[in-house]
């Protein structure tokens, strides 16, 4: 490898058109948002999700709209046979993909004392196994192809900073970042680029169906943050723009929002005012999870038919 090919990589993937994207997650938020955005682009789609029912409408949509999914089917990303079995029938019916998006995943919050084993084991089967699988069955085809490709992994802002209560998630968050820095090195030299985009407040289903382990989501307070996180997010259309624009610039960190951008800056820069105000910021939600707590208490006891004083 030349001195220019250390400094420099040709756009692997500069357009989306006639190019096969493979989309997991596809049925809601991010991932909806970005097969809709890919197919006005030209792709041509592979399509998966958990959920078959919304999957099938996603796809019909798309088919409405004069775009193309030349395969899709619902599967489960954290079982490694059946991403298997989906890799064999893509190859088989479709061909090498030239785009892979690991856009699927979930969510649960809480302090280590909350958190049960199901929440650490679900983090990161899902989204950080997952996207390995999907990983492990699509991309060495495309390096023995090769003719170039991409891979999109999204993480978050939860695998960039150290964010109160998420313990859990940001296990599979960071491992992901992990794997992402690692392959971009790794599959340069097979001109497959790597992109890891990491989200800060997207207003997607996620947001209201997240699990937060010990509180009280029917608190006020809880609910006043919630709203507030609502005004903040970027739409889901946003964030997908802002990963494909990732992958035809061919940028290995990608942002949806400046907020993220800024705050993982500042946090390579200013190690001590981070750790503050991560100190400051955890306190913060250190007092709402006591709040929910007695919400919770008062709630058990109305319910039993008993007295508990408020503190």
């Amino acid at each position: 490898m030349g001195l220019k090919d250390l400094i420099v990589m040709s756009t692997p993937v500069p357009t989306l058109r006639d190019r096969i994207v493979l989309i997991t997650g596809a049925a809601s938020g991010i991932g909806r948002a970005t097969a809709i955005a890919s197919a006005r682009n030209g792709a041509r789609l592979v399509l998966t999700d958990l959920h078959a029912d919304p999957l099938d409408a996603v796809v019909r949509e798309i088919n409405d709209a004069g775009g193309t999914v030349v395969y899709h089917q619902a599967g489960d990303i954290s079982d490694y046979d059946w991403v298997r079995s989906f890799a064999n029938q893509v190859d088989a019916e479709v061909g090498v993909a030239d785009v892979v998006m690991n856009i699927a995943g979930v969510s649960a919050w809480g302090t280590v004392e909350n958190l049960e084993h199901r929440h650490w084991r679900t983090m990161v089967d899902v989204n950080l196994m997952g996207p390995i699988h999907v990983i492990e069955c699509f991309v060495p085809q495309m390096i023995r192809r090769g003719k170039g490709g991409h891979l999109v992994n999204v993480s978050s802002a939860a695998g960039l900073l150290a964010l109160p209560w998420h313990a859990a998630y940001s296990a599979s968050k960071f491992g992901l970042r992990g794997v992402s820095e690692v392959l971009r090195f790794d599959l340069r030299r097979h001109g497959i680029g790597v992109s890891l985009v990491c989200p800060g407040g997207v207003d997607t289903p996620l947001v209201d169906s997240v699990e937060i382990a010990g509180i009280n989501r029917d608190d006020p307070r809880i609910k006043s943050q919630i709203a507030r996180f609502h005004k903040v997010a970027v739409t889901p259309e946003t964030a997908a723009a802002a990963i494909l624009k990732g992958i035809r610039k061919n940028h290995f960190l990608v942002y949806t929002s400046f907020d993220i951008r800024f705050g993982y800056w500042w946090a390579r820069k200013f190690a001590l005012p981070y750790e503050i105000l991560m100190r400051v910021a955890n306190d913060q939600f250190d007092h709402l999870a006591r709040v929910s707590a007695r919400s919770l208490e008062r709630k058990a006891a109305a319910q039993n038919g008993t007295d508990v004083s408020s503190t």
